[in-house]
């Protein structure tokens, strides 16, 4: 006889919107990913490294070329300097980071404070090692973070805090005091962070990314996750790559040699290339800006309200003006009725959870975004 399920959930919501939007013939702006292609110069250096036989397994860490190239980008950008040896390593994309940082430091009872309407990989990783989610609620509709709650939920048994900046799914951004606060409240424990980073080029309004490598403090007791996929528009490559001190390092490694082993290694070397010209990446935030905007703009005749998304390609469009039903009635109706897929709040809380909106990614070409906002402004 079959044990139950480790993890009786149902299929996640991005599978279910996007089958939907499949089923449906509806615009697809639920799922998180880019509708146009990635760079050319980027997918003719994969084909090159194919063609010159570099398809067999990549190092555990990861090609060093390119974690050279990645140790060197954060040294210039905030003056921390990761061993390449030691304390980078290339990974299969940003989910699979998570779960093999989760799966490296929590043990069972172990309590991990995260935040909601958090990402939703992060509390079945920390379920199925054991761990206890405690879950802190971010204030609607700014989706700030009360620090005093923080403080409150922090016991002797707090082994992790999950951070995601610029944020999944609300699109808000961390600031300068944040971290301190998140600082002061970790000082002289043996809290670990797990810092979600892969929006960290996607930020507006002449903003800064408030990383945890900003600060000094922070990065000794923290692994910090990063996404190729999210910068270069290639989410179906699925690499990304973790930043972490030596000692904390060893633990993820140790996890992640099992997991994976080693990534995708001919895209590794192009990769190495590609990161030599940072404007490919520094130009990032205002390629989405402008994508943000002109959808925004479109909907200004619409019934939807808004605050404009600090950060990542997602915009929360509030629907209570227009009706009372449950985001994920809602949801269901835009993609069948409207041809509109999008996804609900309310899947990325423990706790029922409805604040009558939906997340939107506009990272699309602009015919589709038109053509969407022209949907939305109908209803």
């Amino acid at each position: 006889m079959l044990h139950p399920s480790k993890l009786p959930h149902n299929t996640t919501i991005f599978s279910k919107m996007t089958a939907l939007a499949n089923q449906q013939g509806a615009i697809n702006l639920a799922q998180g990913f880019p509708n146009f292609l990635s760079s050319e110069k980027l997918m003719e250096l994969v084909n090159g490294y194919m063609h010159k036989g570099m398809n067999q397994y990549a190092p555990m860490a990861g090609v060093m070329a390119l974690r050279e190239r990645i140790s060197e980008k954060y040294e210039g950008i905030y003056g921390v300097k990761y061993d390449v040896e030691t304390e980078i390593t290339v990974t299969a994309g940003g989910t699979q980071a998570i779960y093999t940082a989760i799966a490296a430091l929590v043990h069972a009872g172990d309590e991990v404070i995260l935040f909601e309407p958090a990402y939703d990989c992060y509390a079945p990783a920390v379920v199925l090692h054991g761990g206890i989610v405690v879950p802190v609620t971010l204030k609607s509709p700014d989706f700030k973070i009360d620090w005093e709650t923080v403080k409150q939920k922090i016991t002797s048994r707090t082994r992790l805090i999950m951070i995601n900046t610029p944020h999944n799914p609300s699109g808000t951004v961390l600031n300068a005091d944040d971290l301190h606060y998140l600082e002061k409240l970790t000082e002289g424990t043996d809290i670990i962070i797990i810092s979600d980073e892969v929006y960290e080029h996607i930020i507006f309004d002449g903003q800064q990314h408030e990383s945890i490598l900003r600060y000094p403090n922070l990065v000794e007791r923290s692994l910090v996750i990063y996404s190729f996929g999210k910068t270069y528009h290639n989410t179906g490559w699925k690499l990304g790559y973790v930043l972490a001190p030596e000692k904390l390092m060893q633990e993820f490694r140790s996890i992640h040699q099992y997991l994976v082993f080693s990534v995708n290694t001919p895209m590794q070397y192009a990769l190495a290339d590609f990161m030599e010209d940072k404007s490919e990446y520094e130009s990032i935030y205002s390629f989405y800006q402008q994508k943000r905007d002109l959808f925004l703009q479109a909907l200004n005749k619409s019934r939807f309200t808004f605050t404009p998304a600090s950060g990542t390609y997602f915009q929360l469009l509030d629907y209570s003006k227009i009706n009372d039903k449950k985001d994920m009635e809602f949801a269901d109706e835009l993609t069948i009725k409207f041809k509109v897929a999008s996804i609900p709040l309310s899947p990325f809380y423990s706790t029922p959870t409805d604040h009558k909106v939906l997340r939107f990614c506009f990272a699309k070409t602009d015919e589709t975004i038109i053509k969407a906002a022209e949907i939305l402004c109908g209803i």
